[in-house]
């Protein structure tokens, strides 16, 4: 099975709940755009002030250089809008869930306890899972567009194996695990009402 298939089963599950709620949220996070990762997110109403939003997010593609920052990524999360729902200040608790294959970019981050300096000169697959609580408001620009900022924090649990360099098969080690405790969400989202 492929990506377009995901994408198809998952806009029809949603799109489809969504109209009982005669309200439905599609949206795209620049974040994610700015580093090429394909983002698609959908929101619907669950009650006037409970909406639930689930988005999925894909980089497959090494960069130049041999720089790798693919990963696929799906974080659902339930929301309480203080006043009305697609509008203004809200609350969200989220999971979130996926695989990476990270490698050779060049950096001297440090945050939180977590050294992401290695990632410069070895490669970094595996798969992680965590849940974090989240802020936000929605400003509306129009009858059909609002855009939207989040940040999150929370926790995140990895298992992975080391590379010594970005496109080397030879494992340097193997099933290492970190706890990661920092921001889990950060978006600039334009939405789209309907």
């Amino acid at each position: 099975m492929n990506l377009r298939f995901y994408v198809v089963l998952f806009s029809c599950l949603f799109l489809g709940v969504g109209a009982r709620c005669q309200k439905v949220a599609v949206k795209s996070n620049l974040l994610y755009d700015a580093t090429a990762t394909i983002n698609l997110g959908i929101e619907f109403c669950l009650a006037p002030k409970w909406t639930f939003d689930v988005s999925g997010n894909y980089n497959g593609w090494t960069f130049s250089g041999d720089r790798k920052w693919k990963h696929c990524l799906v974080q659902p999360e339930a929301r309480y809008w203080f006043c009305d729902r697609f509008s203004g200040h809200f609350l969200g608790g989220h999971l979130l869930g996926g695989k990476y294959n990270v490698g050779k970019l060049k950096n001297n981050i440090s945050f939180l306890g977590s050294d992401f300096s290695h990632l410069k000169d070895r490669r970094y697959q595996g798969w992680f899972l965590g849940i974090g609580a989240a802020y936000g408001y929605s400003w509306i620009l129009s009858r059909h567009w609002n855009f939207e900022a989040e940040i999150g924090f929370g926790y995140v649990y990895t298992r992975y194996d080391v590379y010594p360099c970005a496109s080397c098969g030879t494992r340097m080690a193997k099933d290492r695990t970190h706890h990661y405790v920092g921001p889990t969400k950060a978006a600039l989202n334009f939405v789209y009402l309907f």
